[in-house]
């Protein structure tokens, strides 16, 4: 996805978090064997991520399951997918699964 920075590690996740204290993160999380992740997907493309004041994450949790695990349990947040989650000051300021997924809500959370 355009503009989003691939989360692909634990220390990356927990860098992300560190530094949402001064710099809201949004982390998708999508599984590419899911048909519903992929039409959360394709609304995400609308977010002009570039012009946004935040840093935009992408998880593919097929590939690292152990970091979505890691995520959730650090943030106390239930795994889903799709799922949105918001990170400001080093904790889950909004979560969004499935169809709640839109690039408004995103934008308004930021």
């Amino acid at each position: 996805m355009k503009g989003w920075i691939n989360l692909d590690s634990i220390g990356q996740f927990d860098e992300i978090v560190d530094q949402s204290s001064s710099q809201t993160a949004v982390i998708f999380k999508h599984s590419t064997r899911c048909s519903i992740s992929s039409m959360a997907q394709r609304r995400l493309h609308d977010l002009d991520v570039d012009n946004l004041q935040a840093s935009f994450y992408y998880l593919d949790l097929i590939a690292h399951r152990d970091v979505s695990n890691y995520i959730a349990e650090k943030l106390c947040e239930h795994h889903e997918s799709p799922q949105i989650l918001v990170v400001k000051n080093g904790s889950c300021d909004y979560v969004a699964s499935h169809m709640e997924i839109t690039a408004r809500d995103i934008i308004e959370q930021i």
